[in-house]
Formats: structure tokens, C-alpha cells, sequence
């Protein structure tokens, strides 16, 4: 799938795929953000992940998802700013059957944007000229 990043104006740069815009913006001499940025957007994407594969186990049992939530932390390495350590907590309901729970941790594990992260693709950037046709 191929995604159309572009600059809409300000510190905004936008990704659009299929009929989706995923806004991103940066804080910039002062001033809020409208949208989250990048790598808000990013850490984002691995926590709702993970919820995507709970909800689906939840739903194909006919478990309620009304209590259930995950909080995602970090662990930070001081030295280089980098993420060390991405923790997901899946807080569950009293109500919530015990013999699923070690399950649904199994489920969060299957999370398509972790596996990516245990084995990283390669990257390859390069420019290229485009002719924009003059309309007159």
C-alpha cells in the first residue's frame, strides 16, 4: 500500500492512504500542535494494535469489552533518548473470566506492529523529480 505524505502548511505533514488522512503535527515556537506528532503517532499504533487482537479475542468468545482497557508505558534509555522498553498492561474487569487470562495476553503478543519491531524491515529513501502539468 502505497501512502501520499505531503505538507499541508505550518509544521503539518499528513499521510493519506486509501480513502484515510493521518494529520500530524509538530509543536513549534510555542504553539500547540493540531494534531499528534509523528512519533505520538507511532507509539499509538502500537498499543491500539495490540487492543485490535484483545477486542477480536474478546469478541469471537462473546466476552464484554466494558472495563477492559490497555495503558502502554515506556522505558527510556537516558543515554540515547531511545525507547528500551514498550510495557502494555491489559486491565480487565473483576468480571473477566480467569481461565482467559493468560489468552489474552498471548493475543496482544500476536500484534502485527510488536512482530515488526522483532524484526525490522529495511529502509530505502531516494528522490525523485515529478512534473506537476500546468493548467491553464
Amino acid at each position: 500500500m502505497d501512502m501520499i505524505i505531503d505538507f499541508p502548511g505550518g509544521a503539518r505533514v499528513d499521510a493519506h492512504f486509501g480513502p484515510f488522512t493521518v494529520p500530524t503535527d509538530q509543536p513549534s515556537y510555542g504553539r500547540m500542535p493540531d494534531a499528534p506528532t509523528p512519533f505520538a503517532t507511532f507509539l499509538a499504533s502500537i498499543g491500539t494494535c495490540a487492543g485490535i487482537y484483545v477486542l477480536g479475542f474478546c469478541q469471537q468468545r462473546g466476552i464484554s469489552t466494558e472495563g477492559v482497557r490497555l495503558v502502554q508505558s515506556l522505558e527510556v534509555n537516558r543515554m540515547t533518548g531511545l525507547i528500551s522498553k514498550v510495557k502494555l498492561d491489559i486491565q480487565l474487569p473483576p468480571t473477566f473470566p480467569e481461565k482467559y487470562k493468560q489468552a489474552v495476553i498471548r493475543s496482544a503478543d500476536q500484534c502485527a506492529v510488536k512482530k515488526h519491531f522483532e524484526h525490522p524491515p529495511q529502509f530505502e529513501i531516494a528522490t525523485s523529480t515529478v512534473t506537476i502539468p500546468i493548467v491553464a
